[in-house]
């Protein structure tokens, strides 16, 4: 798809699960509008993850508006299925996305938003920013200070162990993706982990009592709530729950704990209990950070994070977000729990 208007009712950046949740509503609302995604085609965004990966929620939970996995209950997508999926989302609703496109920045001007992007400069009366939970990944400013020699790398990057040099691997980060990696690794390096496992979700919860479970998350877990505002402070500050994996998967692939890192010493990552440890390779697994600084307007707080209620841009009229952490709820971070947010986006850009 081309772009052939220079000016739009609305322009959805991002063209992700988010941004394409966003895009089902709209369009069965009638709106005008178009989803530029900087990928070079739908999905892409998850076909660049590392080999293995798997999305750690079963695929009963990993559905989009309108649309279900076709896969059995309890399965786990891969990061190809996922991104095959989104393809088959877009074709089957006949998405009006533009993939290659990138936008370089966003002003507010004259009661219009002004884009500059790729594909050249448009305007719109309302924008939707989709650019998912993971825009820039975050690094330690340790890294700077460690050898040259030791090979390093964000879990972002990681491919798979063969991709790595001979020699022990340190995992940094003991969140989801780092426990995965870290076990995976462990097959054909001595790999260590750094930091404490964030709060265990057990499998059989999905499993035994999905449906439940699922609501429990959905509607509990929720900005309204004193317990979803405790959960929302934690997973802010301190990364999500552990799905599909646990500290016993550690245990069980031989992968050494450690403490957190805490600086370098001779060139080699020094540990909180002083120890040093001399390592050829370093993954940071150690989550992302939100980038908003090519919208050029003061719309974030504190966090990085924009200003908003529940995705409404609280300092700039017609700015609208979906995919952020918590926008709602826990399940706002994950894929089956975008469409939720995108419907109530499209509903106040309806009303207004």
């Amino acid at each position: 798809m081309e772009l052939d208007k220079k000016h739009w009712d609305i322009v959805v950046i991002g063209g992700g699960q988010s941004g394409l949740a966003a895009g089902y509503y709209l369009k069965k609302m009638k709106k005008e509008f178009i989803i530029f995604d900087d990928n070079e085609k739908t999905g892409d965004q998850w076909r660049q993850r590392w080999d293995s990966l798997k999305l750690f929620t079963p695929s009963q939970h990993d559905n989009l508006p309108g649309m279900q996995f076709d896969l059995p209950k309890n399965s786990y997508p891969s990061k190809n299925q996922m991104a095959g999926f989104l393809g088959e989302y877009v074709e089957k609703y006949n998405l009006p996305v533009i993939t290659n496109v990138k936008v370089n920045s966003l002003v507010s001007r004259d009661n219009l938003f002004e884009i500059d992007s790729s594909a050249g400069r448009l305007t719109a009366d309302k924008v939707i920013v989709a650019t998912g939970t993971h825009p820039l990944p975050k690094i330690p400013s340790v890294s700077s200070g460690l050898s040259k020699n030791i090979y390093q790398i964000h879990s972002f990057a990681y491919k798979n162990p063969e991709s790595l040099p001979e020699g022990d691997v340190l995992v940094v980060g003991a969140g989801v993706s780092g426990i995965e990696i870290a076990v995976e690794i462990s097959a054909t390096h001595t790999t260590y982990i750094s930091g404490k496992p964030n709060f265990h979700i057990p499998e059989i919860l999905f499993k035994y009592a999905g449906k439940f479970f699922w609501w429990f998350l959905s509607n509990v877990l929720t900005i309204n709530t004193p317990i979803g505002k405790k959960a929302k402070n934690k997973i802010l500050h301190g990364g999500g729950p552990l799905i599909s994996v646990s500290a016993d998967d550690l245990t069980n692939a031989g992968v050494v704990s450690l403490p957190r890192v805490t600086g370098v010493k001779d060139g080699y990552p020094q540990l909180a209990d002083g120890s040093v440890l001399k390592v050829s390779s370093i993954i940071w697994a150690t989550g992302y950070k939100p980038d908003f600084s090519w919208i050029k307007m003061d719309i974030t707080n504190g966090t990085g994070w924009p200003i908003n209620k529940r995705g409404v841009s609280t300092t700039t009229p017609g700015l609208y977000f979906v995919g952020i952490p918590f926008q709602f709820g826990l399940t706002s971070g994950l894929v089956g729990g975008v469409g939720r947010d995108a419907k109530y986006i499209s509903q106040q850009i309806f009303r207004n």
